[in-house]
């Protein structure tokens, strides 16, 4: 198998089905079209492939090698964001509201390629390979949608990638230990009495409570956790009021916190519960609290991230690999590293000669995507090395 003839065989390729994608994203939970489009190339390809899952759409692949061998998991995420797309470029985002601003469309592309060259490839390897193109790993259900669907049956490691921002094109970061944070979810909502604003001495005004309760919030960090921890507490939304002179009955806030420390993690949501309901008290409000946790924290294994590295830089060559520090972003990818030996790598695609220097998330977010195919690459370098000891190169 040689990479740089594969390399130039499938990096258009790659690009366009990326920008098909891109053009068409679907929110998390709600991904049917851009399943049926997967299993469409695929069964063009001649890939065999089936639904997985319990009750969202995602799609398995399975590849068998010759003889018996190991297991291993790759897996792609397939869901946009409810962002509203501001790059003027022919593949813009044509469902309003929506985006792919995170770099999954870039995982469609890249894992639907590997899937290609694995099974054009697949005597040349032992055991089986499965790909994965999960849902909804915005709002963290999709890894256990797929975990209770069955996919981890008789897996033995697992792989993944996202594309980063962070890290610049040609190169790839891959960390042993932690590697993202736990995510949690909150809803805040205070309840007090609306009027007029004229006559503040009738009401239960939420807004200084609110105020409060906001600013107070910030202590669990700066004065009840362990000034070495990781623990990041962030509001997201904040809503309240009707109109200029009417005194507010009701505010609400949303926002998340992120750990890596299961105490850390549980002190966050006790004081955060605690605190909420005193300074509702104090103002003579009450509260109501929602805390919901999303996704754990992902940790990778030392020997499958020994593994991914090797493969890594027989695609990318001698030093192309980093080791960036623990980010606090979330990723459902942990279910599966909760399971079975897994790593999870940043490709780069930070690249400003492109346009390519905005952060995830962001409603400008581009990608170097003449990076994408390595990612393609590293997938399939990476089976290969864990199913037969060798990256597989020639």
């Amino acid at each position: 198998m040689n990479f740089n003839s594969l390399r130039d065989a499938y990096r258009e390729e790659v690009i366009r089905t990326r920008r098909a994608f891109h053009a068409a994203p679907e929110l998390s939970g709600h991904e049917w079209n851009t399943a049926e489009r997967i299993r469409a190339i695929l069964t063009g390809a001649g890939i065999p492939w089936e639904p997985c899952g319990k009750e969202l759409p995602g799609t398995l692949v399975t590849i068998d090698g010759v003889g018996a061998g190991k297991t291993i998991l790759l897996r792609a995420d397939i869901d946009a964001l409810p962002i509203e797309e501001k790059n003027d470029v022919p593949y813009k985002s044509g469902t309003k509201g929506v985006m792919h601003a995170c770099g999954h469309d870039c995982h469609i592309a890249m894992l639907l390629a590997a899937a290609k060259i694995l099974y054009e490839h697949r005597t040349v390897f032992p055991g089986r390979v499965k790909c994965i193109f999960q849902p909804a790993e915005e709002n963290s259900r999709g890894a256990l949608d797929m975990i209770a669907g069955g996919v981890l049956e008789g897996v033995d490691a697992a792989f993944g990638i996202h594309v980063a921002s962070s890290v610049p094109s040609g190169k790839v970061s891959l960390r042993s230990g932690p590697s993202t944070a736990a995510t949690d979810f909150f809803r805040i909502t205070l309840h007090g009495r609306s009027g007029h604003a004229a006559r503040p001495n009738e009401c239960i005004d939420v807004a200084p409570a609110i105020a409060a309760l906001i600013l107070e919030l910030q202590t669990i960090r700066s004065r009840e956790a362990n000034p070495l921890s990781t623990l990041v507490l962030t509001i997201g939304t904040i809503h309240s009021g009707s109109r200029w002179n009417v005194i507010s009955g009701e505010a609400s806030i949303e926002g998340t916190v992120r750990s890596y420390d299961p105490a850390v993690r549980d002190l966050a949501e006790t004081s955060l519960r605690r605190i909420s309901e005193d300074v509702a008290a104090a103002y003579g409000c009450t509260a109501d609290v929602t805390y919901d946790r999303l996704c754990d924290a992902l940790v990778n294994d030392e020997a499958m991230t020994g593994i991914a590295r090797e493969a890594s830089e027989a695609v990318l060559g001698a030093g192309s690999t980093v080791i960036n520090p623990p980010g606090t972003g979330g990723e459902d990818f942990s279910f599966y590293a909760n399971l079975v030996p897994s790593s999870f790598a940043h490709l780069g695609v930070r690249n400003a000669a492109c346009g390519a220097d905005k952060p995830q998330h962001s409603d400008c977010y581009m990608v170097d995507e003449n990076a994408l195919v390595d990612g393609a690459l590293i997938h399939v370098a990476t089976a290969l090395r864990f199913l037969t000891g060798s990256t597989g190169q020639n």
